[in-house]
């Protein structure tokens, strides 16, 4: 049976795998977010073999949404697809296109160019929807597998001893098991999910649609592109870990998986948005993984006093060194970041992004509450006993994972754009 197996397999290998491909674009004109200084008189899809045209095969729209194309037609024996232009004015635009692949297959895609403009990402191209509360959960978890990892990774190797019990050990390797796939599997969904709203598809159409203007053109697609690798790499390293049990793999991938979350404020709102910086990447960098440390480390404290509880009183002691860094680390670049993305304090109350700024700093005030009385009532008794640790720990553990789904929504969300003063008139008469 298994040699059958094995062998049906090697047959479907050995298939050429053209025959059954869909069509796939070659090239643009214009060309992915290009920007022309003439504008052009048509546009053309160049596929690598004969499509059909479907209802809407080519539309280009300008910024305010009107059809500025027509004439749909094809040429070189159907590899070509091809719709004219009304003469465009100075602006950015986008293009949509399906076609019926020779599969059977409706394929579809979107880009953008500008003319004598830069055009924008395919993420912003007219109709695109916005993030969605799908997103936001998704989102979350991602955070969630983040702080398992790198929360996780961090605490056995600041925290806990070199040598610790099997059974202890053997959980370590669960969680942060658990962290790096999520993080593999929940951005390869978090980037789909993007495309998708972009694209304006459905599910069955997404599934053959056209995502290299998002994979490529970009930076949300270099970024996943360079932490799904990224995280293969820290899976591995684990695994190799668990198997030979060196140490010094354990450091490659803390500090590798710590490197790749700043991929996220490469591509966020830290990058791109107006007044952005290098000090604005490094705050937000710096802003995520204290909070990834920090609430990974509660959560694997947890599991220790769940395991060992003697080893963990010890490590709740030096992780209570610990915690007030993260903190204070979180709280400097965050209160950064606040100012930079709130022109006004009335923006806290007065916009979306500052009223879920301030549920998140409701939860940042009672997490610190909590870490606070562990601090100051907690640690002082745990000499004597740790009755009840473990379950304060849960709770704090709840807040910190509830921190993290509101920073996913407040990531999500857009900061007010600054308000811009109204330029004074000057009046001749008073010179």
């Amino acid at each position: 049976m298994k040699r059958a197996v094995v062998l049906g397999a090697l047959l479907a290998l050995a298939v050429p795998g053209a025959a059954f491909a869909h069509a796939s674009i070659e090239g643009t004109y214009p060309k992915y977010r290009q920007e022309l200084r003439r504008a052009p008189a048509e546009v053309e899809i160049n596929f690598d073999q004969r499509v059909d045209a479907v209802p809407d095969t080519l539309r280009v729209y300008d910024a305010r949404g009107r059809i500025v194309s027509y004439g749909v037609h094809t040429h070189r024996g159907g590899h070509v697809v091809a719709a004219d232009l009304r003469h465009l004015r100075k602006g950015a635009y986008t293009v949509r296109w399906r076609a019926l692949s020779g599969d059977g297959h409706v394929i579809s895609g979107v880009f953008t160019f500008g003319v004598r403009v830069p055009a924008p990402e395919p993420l912003q191209a007219y109709g695109a929807s916005g993030p969605t509360r799908a997103e936001d959960v998704v989102r979350w978890l991602y955070f969630v597998s983040l702080a398992l990892l790198i929360g996780g990774l961090g605490f056995r190797l600041l925290i806990l001893p070199r040598s610790v019990p099997r059974r202890l050990e053997r959980r370590f390797y669960w969680v942060t098991g658990i962290g790096v796939v999520g993080a593999l599997e929940i951005g390869i969904v978090a980037f789909l999910l993007r495309a998708e709203d972009a694209l304006r598809l459905p599910f069955g159409e997404f599934l053959y649609g056209d995502l290299s203007p998002f994979a490529n053109g970009t930076r949300f697609g270099a970024a996943f592109i360079a932490m799904t690798l990224g995280f293969a790499l820290v899976a591995a390293m684990l695994f190799l870990t668990w198997l030979v049990e060196r140490r010094a793999l354990l450091w490659a991938a803390f500090v590798l998986a710590l490197a790749l979350a700043s991929g996220l404020s490469l591509s966020g709102h830290s990058a791109v948005d107006r007044g952005s910086s290098k000090w604005s990447e490094l705050a937000d960098w710096v802003h995520l993984s204290a909070a990834t440390l920090w609430a990974g480390g509660v959560l694997m404290l947890v599991v220790v006093f769940l395991t060992e509880r003697e080893l963990g009183r010890r490590a709740f002691l030096g992780f209570s060194r610990l915690a007030p860094v993260l903190i204070a680390l979180l709280l400097a670049a965050g209160v950064y970041l606040s100012v930079l993305r709130l022109p006004q304090l009335s923006d806290l109350w007065t916009a979306s992004y500052g009223r879920i700024l301030l549920v998140k700093l409701s939860l940042v005030a009672l997490a610190l509450a909590w870490g606070g009385a562990h601090h100051f009532l907690v640690r002082p008794r745990l000499e004597r006993a740790g009755s009840g640790v473990a379950r304060s720990l849960v709770g704090e553990s709840a807040v910190a994972i509830s921190i993290l789904l509101v920073a996913a929504v407040l990531v999500n969300s857009s900061p007010p754009a600054p308000v811009q003063e109204p330029t004074q008139a000057v009046n001749a008469t008073t010179r």
